[in-house]
């Protein structure tokens, strides 16, 4: 009976992962896939290497907290596996409304609600991580505005990044030993920008498995019968197995509803949000790697669009500025190449681009939204169901 129950939680750990890879993957690695600058296949294989990487290392920290540390009681093999049903039905209600499931949130949420009918939910643990959810887009906006006002334009104006016709590299076969070699078309400025976006990407593949790994692999770990590290493998391959199969329509996807920002603008959010969740799950904090990218981008717009107005005038909202004409969410400028970009407090190029053009705000309130039905749908559903079948935990 224990073997099969163990089955039956293995299977539903696989589900969980297997949707994670496809949604992570898409976020991770869509902008890198539609520039041309690294393929879907490869993709997918790096984004499973650092998930491991990630959840072996910093992951293990959330799975603490998601084990041990919101409910005062260690879960058992029985709970660990409902547990796990209800983030499958968090992901199910998701892909519904085709946004990215808060999946963080929603094993919070379900694990609360165990603890909540168990009377066994650690109160102050459960306030800090919600409080950490509270912060964490407001932080995330406000870096991302500090970059969209004072960093990006500059950066934006300095640096191109283009993709050459033919290969990035081929094969140098004229000596006894093949030896790489730039493409035909390849500038040596082109394979400095492919190795920072590899980078870039690694370290958002390897935040992503800190935050996410624990998701699918903490219900089932200790008391419920697999350890950490095995816990940890049997995570990474469903991830690994989302990222080769549905994350390919993802990457081909990703941003199209949200956001249509250049590669440069998307780097710089993968960075701020890598950075946000990294320091989060290093301090055991479940956090969802959708929310910190979201906020980041909307910040990032504001930024770029304030730009005509001082600080000062922002804040007093001074009469003689109400003729400024400021296009929320604008993110890029076509700045000629060694032109400077207009100094703060003056007027914008007219081909800045409009609101319209960065991101959906019905698409903003929708993911927003996610984040408050989620994990409270999560912790409803499992508060009853341990309420009405107590044996379970």
């Amino acid at each position: 009976m224990v073997e099969t129950l163990l089955l039956v939680g293995i299977v539903a750990s696989v589900f969980v992962g297997f949707n994670i890879g496809g949604s992570s993957t898409g976020i991770t690695w869509g902008p890198s896939v539609g520039a041309g600058i690294v393929k879907k296949t490869t993709a997918a294989a790096i984004m499973t290497v650092f998930v491991f990487l990630g959840g072996i290392t910093v992951g293990q920290n959330v799975m603490e907290t998601l084990s041990e540390g919101i409910i005062t009681t260690d879960l058992t093999l029985s709970a660990g596996v409902a547990v796990l049903f209800f983030i499958g039905l968090g992901i199910l209600v998701a892909n519904i409304f085709g946004v990215p499931v808060p999946t963080s949130m929603t094993t919070v949420g379900a694990i609360a609600g165990l603890g909540l009918a168990t009377g066994t939910l650690n109160y102050a643990t459960i306030a800090e991580i919600i409080s950490w959810w509270v912060v964490t887009p407001i932080i995330g906006f406000w870096i991302g505005g500090i970059i969209g006002r004072y960093i990006y334009p500059e950066v934006n104006r300095r640096v191109t990044i283009e993709k050459t016709d033919g290969p990035l590299l081929t094969l140098d076969r004229q000596g006894a030993v093949p030896k790489p070699a730039l493409g035909p078309n390849t500038t040596w400025a082109e394979i400095e920008i492919t190795v920072v976006v590899l980078a870039i990407g690694c370290y958002m593949a390897f935040s992503a498995g800190a935050s996410n790994v624990p998701n699918a692999a903490a219900p089932l770990v200790g008391e419920a019968g697999l350890d950490v590290n095995t816990a940890v493998i049997i995570a990474t391959v469903a991830i690994g197995l989302g990222g080769f199969t549905i994350a390919r329509r993802t990457m081909d996807s990703v941003g199209g509803e949200l956001s249509d920002i250049p590669l440069l603008a998307a780097l710089f959010v993968m960075v701020t949000a890598s950075t946000i969740t990294t320091i989060l799950s290093w301090i055991g904090i479940p956090i969802s790697l959708v929310m910190a990218t979201v906020m980041t981008i909307v910040g990032i717009g504001w930024g770029r669009a304030t730009r005509p107005i001082t600080f000062r005038e922002a804040v007093t909202r001074d009469p003689e500025m109400e003729d400024r004409e400021i296009e929320l969410g604008a993110i890029v400028a076509e700045e000629e190449e060694d032109e400077p970009a207009p100094p703060i407090g003056e007027e914008e190029a007219d081909e800045v681009l409009h609101g319209s053009d960065l991101f959906n705000p019905r698409a903003v309130i929708k993911y927003v939204s996610m984040w408050i039905i989620g994990p409270s749908m999560s912790t409803t559903l499992a508060y009853g169901f341990f309420t009405l079948v107590p044996g379970v935990a």
